[in-house]
């Protein structure tokens, strides 16, 4: 099983750790798509008009313009450090045993392990630098090459957003969360959403779940007291949908 989760907006604010190094994060295949954007993300921060714009930053948000400048120098820190957003308060992942098991996906990094270090930043998605295709365009094929070849379950927790990059196929579960009202209607309120993404990865990391299929994921978290609902993918390019319900 292989889990992948949506990086935070919200992050720690600084590492203490030494300055990012490339040769040592994991899947080192996407480091030429790294430095490419660590280059074009240094160079937009040095104009903070430009930076404040292009990174949508709000007023409270600014200290972002200045991570940006020193990416290169600034202390690192753990992923499972700098994520704090509520998906990440539920997981609690520096408590769990088996990092191995989760890559978090990330507009400026590809993909993270929870352990690889690096420095503060603030890059979404809808970032677009002159001359070169969207994020989702650019990561692409990277991101295929090392996630195409693996072959166990996966586990999708990821928005949308981050889905657009790569797609697990018939051999992913994407898990969608929705709140229940007493007329059976159905929403997403994102908030709770986020929440039960945490719970939904903590559940299986902490005990040691091993599902081998979506039936499986399935049966493993209806055994948690969770209401799940299955669906089979449409084609074979289209991974499984578990929708779990609240009231």
């Amino acid at each position: 099983m292989l889990i992948l989760l949506p990086p935070s907006e919200g992050k720690a604010g600084q590492g203490d750790g030494p300055p990012l190094d490339l040769g040592r994060l994991s899947s080192p295949a996407l480091n030429p798509i790294r430095e490419l954007l660590v280059d074009r993300l240094v160079e937009l921060c040095a104009d903070e008009d430009a930076a404040v714009k292009a990174l949508k930053l709000p007023a409270s948000a600014r200290h972002y313009v200045q991570a940006g400048r020193t990416l290169r120098t600034a202390p690192t820190l753990a992923a499972w450090e700098l994520y704090n957003g509520v998906l990440y308060d539920r997981l609690g992942l520096g408590d769990l045993p088996d990092g191995e098991q989760v890559f978090i996906a990330s507009p400026l990094w590809g993909l993270l392990r929870p352990s690889d270090r690096v420095p503060p930043y603030r890059m979404p998605m809808s970032t677009r630098f002159a001359g070169l295709d969207t994020l989702a365009k650019l990561w692409r094929p990277a991101v295929a090459d090392v996630l195409g070849a693996r072959d166990e379950l996966i586990v999708d927790l990821r928005s949308g957003t981050y889905a657009q990059v790569w797609g697990p196929k018939d051999r992913g579960v994407a898990v969608r969360v929705f709140k229940e009202d007493a007329d059976g209607g159905r929403s997403v309120v994102t908030h709770m959403a986020k929440a039960t993404r945490g719970e939904v990865a903590r559940a299986l990391l902490a005990g040691g779940a091993r599902p081998e299929s979506a039936a499986d994921l399935a049966d493993f978290l209806a055994g948690q007291g969770l209401k799940v609902e299955l669906s089979e993918p449409a084609t074979r390019s289209k991974p499984w949908q578990l929708d779990i319900v609240s009231t």
